[in-house]
């Protein structure tokens, strides 16, 4: 039988293994109990995030995963700030133009735009981790409020609980159109110059950028979309 300290080994040494994930910068700890792994600390960046949850997964008892990893916010914020900048950004977001928004504020879910529709969104943020519920019309609109919340420089995390109404089953061309329509407002990326694909929840992304800030950032919006499991970035710089 392997033991827990076994676990949390394999764990830690394939987290040292990793180029992109630095834990002496950025320490993570891991603790296992009963098949689940719990990783706890700051990280540098969402693809961080997601590569170590990866590999936290892949040892043979692991069963499930605890995510209390945080990413290191680009501005420190209050809650009630990066609140008031998440509910700006749907609100000015043409594709929620018909949506409600709702905003806990000291305890109570309060009203910020209340429209006569089915479809809502409504979101809480504890210690810059946003929590977004609600009601949508595809996983595109569910995937871009995502975004949308991590793009706000003080959100340290994002946990979409929002429900697609009615259901609808997940592909790869669905995560493709996803990443397309972040691109395309993502004002550090020019859409047309980036070819994305996808297999298996993997996004690669083919094309020519000009400046690095612009690889990068088309990157980091592909591992911001929900679902997204891996990104291989084939960006050149011309």
């Amino acid at each position: 039988m392997i033991r827990g300290e076994e676990v949390v080994g394999a764990v830690l040494a394939a987290l040292e293994r990793e180029p992109r994930v630095n834990l002496h910068s950025h320490p993570i700890e891991v603790s296992y109990l009963d098949g689940i792994v719990t990783l706890s600390g700051e990280v540098s960046g969402i693809a961080v995030k997601k590569i170590a949850l990866e590999l936290a997964a892949a040892p043979a008892p692991v069963t499930g995963i605890v995510d209390r990893l945080r990413l290191e916010p680009a501005e420190r914020m209050e809650d009630g700030v990066i609140r008031d900048h998440v509910c700006n950004a749907f609100i000015g977001e043409p594709a929620f133009e018909a949506y409600s928004v709702r905003a806990m504020v000291k305890q109570e879910m309060e009203p910020v735009r209340s429209l006569d529709s089915k479809h809502f969104l409504e979101m809480k943020v504890i210690d810059g981790v946003v929590i977004l519920n609600g009601s949508v019309e595809s996983l595109s609109h569910k995937r871009l409020a995502g975004v949308l919340t991590w793009w706000v420089p003080g959100s340290r995390d994002v946990v979409n609980g929002i429900e697609v109404l009615p259901a609808m089953e997940d592909y790869d061309d669905e995560v493709v159109d996803a990443v397309r329509l972040v691109h395309e407002k993502d004002p550090l990326v020019n859409a047309s110059q980036v070819k994305p694909s996808c297999r298996n929840l993997v996004v690669t992304l083919e094309g020519a950028v000009s400046t690095e800030s612009s690889r990068a950032a088309a990157e980091s919006d592909a591992w911001y979309v929900f679902g997204v499991n891996g990104v291989i970035n084939k960006l050149s710089i011309i």
